[in-house]
């Protein structure tokens, strides 16, 4: 038995992908990483730099070399704009390259249809969103990049969470998003008086203006695009008797019957319960978020103490997978840099630094086409067939069957 622990760090970009800026031209000059470097010069990385981090990434004050025997690469997301969830979903195993990305006004016939047709009333609003039974918002998320999801929302006070969830059970029949997303909490009033134009000619409720992030109890339930969960590797690693832990965002978005799941907001949280998962056998996958929370926030200082906790949580986990067959395999699923000028995420490659204790030299890997092949890297490293994932392709042969890679 080994262990293989997966830490996605949301929105580690390390600069933009060819198409980053399709949406927005500014975002060509993306660079998540890079930006938070050059904006606090008084960040150090040693472990992000011992993994290979300056390999895949040049920077001043990052060696382009790496101490630990890793493989080290990058990968473009292999899904359409940039999503956590999707990014998520992806890296276990999914093909989310067909999802569509489509503001809700270019499908409001089939929306209204399928509503009217499970017996709610529907009322147009000006420019998109739908009011349902006079008091739920099916509406563009304005928090992601247009297109991407769709929200249904409604005040706690008006509609019961099972109520509004059922609802966007109803939405996700013909939505060809990743996502559509129910959420439910405490505004400060009614709900259309919160509704403003977005990007990309989305328009949306404002749920930050309306309260329900601080007015507390606020529920959400993602519904994702259809997908095989059991071609998955959560899914996967458990039919073969494996443990397998969900920390942080991953407890939340991520499908495993028997899978222990904590989920954690503070980063201090999800290091620790990945830490204690990590001192035994089977899978872990971790999510940090509040990298990802202060690139919304356009925060970079804030952005850059995120990451010096992550290395020092990094450092230990090194020293904890030290055997052979282990592995901690460093990632993100998409970009948020704070610096580009707005608060969404940023389409950018991101870092794949794999630990591998039993090799002994540094091999620098080429570009993976999806986050996919992160998912097929770690179902070999567990002595799963990765042919059994829905998508993805294990960026380096399975121990035994080649000769030892040679440093770059």
């Amino acid at each position: 038995m080994s262990t293989t622990v997966i830490v996605v760090v949301d929105g580690l970009g390390i600069g933009a992908m060819p198409d980053a800026g399709r949406l927005r031209p500014g975002d060509r000059q993306a660079d998540t990483l890079g930006h938070i470097l050059d904006h606090c010069p008084g960040l150090r990385l040693p472990a992000f730099t011992a993994l290979g981090l300056g390999l895949v990434h040049p920077h001043p004050r990052l060696a382009d070399d790496a101490p630990l025997p890793v493989a080290a690469g990058r990968a473009a997301l292999g899904y359409p704009g940039a999503d956590t969830f999707a990014g998520h979903q992806t890296m276990m195993g999914a093909d989310f390259s067909r999802v569509t990305v489509a503001p809700l006004g270019e499908h409001l016939d089939e929306v209204t249809a399928v509503l009217r047709a499970a017996g709610h009333t529907v009322e147009p609003l000006g420019g998109g969103p739908l009011l349902v039974d006079g008091v739920a918002l099916v509406h563009d998320n304005l928090e992601a990049d247009p297109g991407i999801n769709w929200n249904v929302s409604a005040r706690l006070d008006d509609l019961p969470f099972e109520d509004i969830t059922a609802i966007a059970r109803t939405v996700r029949t013909p939505a060809p998003v990743a996502r559509v997303i129910a959420v439910g909490g405490h505004a400060d009033g009614p709900l259309p008086g919160f509704v403003r134009p977005g990007d990309g000619g989305t328009v949306g409720l404002d749920t930050p203006a309306c309260g329900f992030y601080r007015n507390g109890g606020l529920e959400v339930v993602h519904l994702g695009a259809p997908l095989d969960h059991t071609r998955q590797l959560p899914q996967l690693a458990a039919r073969a008797g494996l443990p397998v832990t969900l920390v942080g965002k991953a407890a939340d978005i991520l499908r495993c019957g028997t899978a222990v799941r904590r989920p954690a907001v503070p980063t201090a949280d999800v290091l620790r319960h990945t830490l204690r998962a990590a001192t035994g056998d089977g899978l872990v996958v971790a999510n940090v978020q509040e990298s990802d929370l202060a690139g919304h926030q356009q925060e970079t200082d804030r952005y850059g103490d995120v990451l010096r906790q992550v290395d020092e949580g990094l450092a230990e986990l090194i020293a904890l997978l030290d055997s052979p067959g282990d592995r901690l395999i460093l990632t993100a699923d998409h970009g948020n840099d704070p610096t580009i000028g707005h608060a969404y995420h940023t389409r950018e490659y991101v870092p794949v630094l794999i630990h591998r204790p039993e090799f002994r030299v540094p091999q620098l890997l080429p570009d993976a086409d999806s986050l996919a092949d992160v998912g097929a890297t770690a179902a070999l490293a567990l002595g799963l067939d990765p042919s059994r994932l829905g998508n993805g392709t294990a960026l380096y042969p399975a121990p035994g069957t080649t000769q030892e890679p040679t440093a770059r």
